[in-house]
């Protein structure tokens, strides 16, 4: 007699999940993590598709940089915490020489001059600074007592004002505010006491009117534009307002996948890049708005809780500064686009068009994991 022996499928579909576990376990990468990043790269390929105007070699570049930034995800997971404490003060100087570099060499795009062209590639080094402040931050911070004291935090904030007043000149603001933020957010998380934080708003109150005074013209019009974008409809208010109906005609459902009339018949300009948003409002609606906010809103979830599973100071205050950086990022595109914040030249994260932007996002998503994994090897 002939005695058969069948495989029950779940059996197979449990082997294949552990064997998966196992991989991303010896790469140093957190599954759901990696999830939640697949999931809002693969939808900002489909919406890049249709604001591009069907340009299928944008989005084929727009996936090479997704890959490279894949493989630098991959190469800072391996790396372990320490390492990355002693690399800190290297990669911040790095990237103030890059930018005074920037400032004196860099190539002039859209009247700003933030990029350097090594002939292979051509990046911002601005994009660098997002990294390198709240890691040299962190590193400062790792072996001082903590909530830190006025000398600390005053060397923190030359720490941060440095990179931030150079991108600042090229001009690029909304990247200045970005890295201000990211290095803020590492203060934050070291502990604070309600006089400092005070103190802290009523020098930004000093340093907001201080600065509306070196504030370039077209900076200053952005400004006018959020108050009353009817002022100048065909001028300064033309891109918010065309964002606004984009937004607004989607309704709940949206116009359909290439339908949306603003986008397509270009009324809305940057549409592949800062302005993405509104196109996946008009051809996804409020729906489809709603499940990307659900992706990010998963994948910042999950980086706090990866963040507050570290054990040392340096690794806990980075990570919850990427974690939290990712989600500012969010916060002000959206608000951008929808006239709930100035205009201020901040892409959507892992859906819009561009290159340093998407490598940096995932380089930083790499250090979390890699400062989460270490913890994991110390715990087992």
């Amino acid at each position: 007699m002939m005695i058969r022996y069948e495989t029950h499928p779940h059996s197979a579909a449990k082997r294949t999940l552990s064997g998966v576990a196992r991989v991303l376990l010896a790469l140093q990468l957190d599954g759901p993590l990696l999830i939640g990043l697949a999931l809002v790269s693969i939808y900002g390929l489909i919406v890049l598709y249709s604001a591009s105007g069907q340009d299928s070699a944008m989005v084929v570049r727009a996936s090479v940089r997704l890959g490279v930034g894949a493989v630098a995800m991959l190469a800072l997971a391996q790396v372990r915490p320490q390492q990355l404490r002693q690399a800190a003060p290297w990669l911040y100087a790095l990237g103030l020489l890059l930018l005074l570099i920037v400032d004196m060499l860099g190539v002039i795009g859209k009247g700003a001059q933030r990029w350097l062209d090594l002939g292979v590639i051509r990046f911002q080094p601005s994009e660098i600074a997002k990294i390198a402040v709240p890691m040299l931050c962190a590193w400062y911070l790792h072996e001082r007592p903590l909530p830190p004291s006025p000398f600390t935090l005053a060397a923190l904030g030359v720490i941060i004002l440095i990179p931030a007043g150079l991108t600042a000149a090229q001009p690029d603001l909304g990247t200045a505010i970005l890295i201000v933020i990211a290095g803020a957010l590492v203060v934050l998380m070291a502990g604070l006491s309600m006089w400092y934080l005070v103190g802290a708003a009523l020098l930004a109150g000093a340093g907001g009117w201080l600065g509306w005074s070196m504030l370039r013209e077209y900076q200053r019009e952005r400004v006018f534009t959020f108050i009353d974008p009817q002022s100048d409809p065909l001028g300064a208010g033309y891109h918010i307002i065309q964002s606004q109906i984009a937004i607004g005609s989607g309704g709940l459902f949206g116009k359909g996948w290439m339908n949306g009339s603003q986008s397509q018949l270009e009324y809305l300009p940057e549409r592949h890049t800062d302005f993405i948003f509104a196109v996946i409002g008009e051809e996804f609606g409020l729906i489809g708005l709603l499940v990307l906010i659900l992706l990010y809103l998963f994948v910042v979830a999950r980086a706090l809780y990866l963040a507050s599973q570290t054990q040392d100071t340096f690794s806990r205050l980075l990570a919850s500064s990427l974690a939290l950086t990712f989600f500012v990022y969010i916060f002000i595109n959206a608000g951008m686009v929808s006239g709930l914040l100035p205009v201020v030249g901040v892409p959507l994260p892992l859906v819009s068009y561009g290159g340093t932007s998407m490598v940096t996002l995932l380089a930083g998503f790499g250090i979390l994991m890699a400062l989460c994994s270490h913890r994991k090897l110390i715990g087992s």
